[in-house]
């Protein structure tokens, strides 16, 4: 399926409206790095390249649209047993922070090809449900690696052992995605025992042998990474909170995409995975709710490629993307026909009966919001519904019914 957007563009604003916007299967790659639910705030030094970027990684209730559960519960009943697990086992933060990630991860899933994969950057704070929640979205049979990302830092005194690795989830959309195989390089004691040459398998023997006139390639990549942090030191550290090195995004970009294909990262911060992308002849798209992503992007591009990126800036949107991947709307009317039939004369919202003149065409998602006008995204609602919903998604209304004991 074709893009709808620019290569080497950076939204800013709520990636969940922006995400609504994109084509469907047309991105080859996502990589993410949300936020942990670390109970903790961060924001990058004064006087540093990210000075001004901030997020916070503390969840409640209260920054979550709860209406989100109310449509959850409606459509994607294994999930919403997960967020409800989450909630009893864990408490309603963790709740938030999922149901947060949840109604995104689903449109990621809808933007990615059916030979993509989608990487999931996360800590143990919360891996283990992320990985329930990916199931359920994925499918358990398109699970493909848990890596782990181990490094190394200054320990603290704890009563533990020291958390020093990431969790990274590796899920594909298809049966067939994208995947390069990458070669550790041969140990020290298999170079001076074996002189570099390669062992195989004799079929008949059932030994190993060597091969003399084939060097090694070394032992395909485990799904445990040793790749160091970047060093305060570091050229590459620009002073972003949760700054992730490019090594470590280029061997994920390598392996699940080719030349060509598009790189998204829907929450792209100091855009480590937008360069690593260009880096590699990737196209790319990133969104960040700080403008200050945008900047950063181009900084960061202009002294990793110097002459080479001087006209190659990035395209920086403040809109809402328009799909251009549905045939175009049919008449108001006629919508409204088919609509009335669909839902059996009923409206969408209290699910009461009405005469077809009392009931009016409404968008599911808004357009606001990067709702489209085609038929899957339009409903019919009564009066009192759409007055109750206003310009605000479905899952407003949902929750306002209930809190008014209206809903079916």
């Amino acid at each position: 399926m074709t893009t709808n957007f620019a290569d080497k563009t950076v939204w800013t604003g709520d990636n969940l409206d922006i995400l609504r916007g994109l084509n469907s299967d047309c991105v080859d790659l996502i990589y993410l790095d949300p936020p942990f639910n670390s109970n903790r705030n961060y924001a990058a030094p004064v006087g540093s390249a990210a000075a001004g970027a901030a997020f916070k990684d503390t969840w409640t209730l209260s920054d979550l649209d709860v209406a989100w559960m109310g449509l959850i519960a409606d459509e994607q009943p294994a999930m919403y047993q997960v967020l409800q697990t989450a909630g009893l086992t864990h408490g309603k933060g963790m709740q938030s922070y999922l149901c947060m990630m949840a109604v995104r991860l689903l449109e990621m899933r809808r933007v990615l090809k059916d030979t993509g994969s989608i990487y999931l950057h996360c800590d143990p704070t919360a891996s283990h449900y992320l990985k329930l929640l990916m199931d359920s979205i994925f499918g358990q049979g398109n699970f493909r690696n848990e890596v782990i990302w181990s490094y190394r830092r200054w320990p603290s005194q704890s009563s533990r052992f020291q958390t020093m690795h990431d969790v990274i989830l590796m899920f594909a959309k298809g049966e067939k995605p994208t995947f390069n195989i990458d070669y550790e390089p041969p140990s020290a004691s298999y170079l001076r025992r074996f002189k570099g040459r390669t062992q195989v398998l004799d079929p008949e023997t059932g030994t190993r042998k060597l091969v003399v006139d084939r060097p090694t390639k070394g032992m395909p990549q485990r799904d445990v990474w040793d790749i160091s942090i970047i060093a305060g030191s570091s050229k590459e550290r620009i002073g972003y909170p949760t700054q992730k090195p490019l090594a470590l995004l280029e061997r994920i970009i390598k392996a699940s995409s080719d030349e060509g294909d598009v790189v998204l990262d829907p929450f792209c911060g100091c855009a480590t995975a937008c360069v690593a992308a260009e880096n590699l002849g990737r196209r790319w798209v990133g969104i960040d709710i700080s403008p200050k992503a945008v900047e950063l992007v181009n900084m960061r591009l202009q002294q990793t490629m110097g002459e080479l990126f001087h006209n190659r800036l990035v395209t920086a949107r403040k809109d809402i993307p328009r799909r251009t991947d549905i045939d175009a709307p049919i008449p108001y009317r006629q919508n409204k026909h088919v609509l009335f039939g669909q839902q059996e004369g009923r409206c969408n919202g209290c699910r009461s009966a009405f005469e077809f003149r009392h009931l009016e065409v409404d968008h599911i998602i808004p357009r606001s919001h990067g709702g489209a006008d085609h038929l899957e995204n339009l409903q019919l609602l009564c009066a009192h519904c759409n007055r109750v919903k206003g310009d605000r998604p479905q899952e407003y209304l949902v929750a306002r019914l209930r809190e008014m004991g209206m809903a079916a």
